[in-house]
């Protein structure tokens, strides 16, 4: 038995209403999204620690999201796991088709452009499928047949707000270089002084939120992830402070009890030694 057999049958009897597990017996498409979220950052997790064996393991979960997504379509007579394998290669296929038609070979920026376009023309398919069929109008139905299009709710926001400001961009709605978006985010840390200094929590909230949208815009213009930077300075930052907590404990004290000055210079005896 091929294991992918093995697997979906081991998610049917889980399933199975007499002799099932009463918790995948309970759940529904919604109720496990939170787990295929976490177990979709395990993988990034798994690669960033460089863990082989661990990343092994983390796809076989977050496999079996996907396989338990399936089963729960499956029994609402939706669709199969063999109906997602299948709907993923045709997409490839059409997707690549300097690869498995008759295109010419290009190199990474036009296979990237030729990706966007080719997932334009899908949308507009998806939006002209959904008018035939009479989907419900109103201000979300037109956001999603707009520019901005496709990109998930449930992204983290600062993956979000790349990928929005990139279909922005592509549309010529952009800084024209890195070094303007320098300047915007400065603007925006000076509004957030302004709002701080206020005493507005509404309007400090949202300027911090149009400062993080500037500086996501500046990773796209640098060709970098935000999300990626973000979880590197996470594993500095603790990195860091561990090592500081660690000189200070062979003094005989806690942090609280050295203090935010002695703190401040472990912190810097830390990054010297780094440096």
């Amino acid at each position: 038995m091929a294991p992918i057999e093995r697997l979906l049958l081991i998610m049917a009897r889980l399933r199975d209403p007499e002799t099932g597990c009463p918790w995948d017996l309970r759940q529904s498409f919604a109720s496990i999204v939170p787990y295929t979220i976490e177990e979709a950052y395990e993988v990034a997790d798994a690669v960033d620690r460089g863990d082989l064996d661990d990343l092994r393991d983390e796809l076989g979960d977050l496999l079996f999201q996907v396989v338990f997504q399936s089963r729960l379509a499956e029994e609402a007579g939706a669709f199969g796991f063999d109906d997602v394998a299948s709907a993923i290669a045709d997409k490839m296929v059409r997707r690549h088709p300097h690869v498995f038609g008759e295109g010419p070979a290009l190199d990474p920026a036009a296979v990237a452009a030729q990706w966007e376009a080719i997932k334009a023309q899908e949308r507009a398919g998806k939006a002209r499928k959904a008018e035939a069929a009479q989907a419900p109008a109103g201000a979300g139905a037109a956001a999603e047949r707009g520019t901005l299009a496709g990109v998930p709710l449930a992204l983290p926001a600062l993956t979000r707000a790349e990928k929005v400001s990139r279909k922005a961009a592509a549309v010529g709605f952009d800084w024209p270089d890195a070094a303007q978006v320098v300047a915007k985010v400065r603007e925006e840390t000076d509004e957030v002084a302004e709002a701080l200094a206020q005493g507005d929590p509404e309007a400090l909230a949202e300027e911090i939120g149009d400062l993080l949208f500037s500086v996501a815009n500046l990773a796209r213009h640098a060709r970098v992830d935000p999300e990626e930077a973000l979880r590197r300075a996470i594993v500095k930052f603790r990195r860091r402070f561990a090592a500081m907590e660690d000189e200070v404990s062979r003094e005989g004290r806690t942090l609280p009890e050295a203090g935010l000055a002695a703190m401040e210079e472990a912190w810097a005896r830390v990054k010297r030694r780094e440096g």
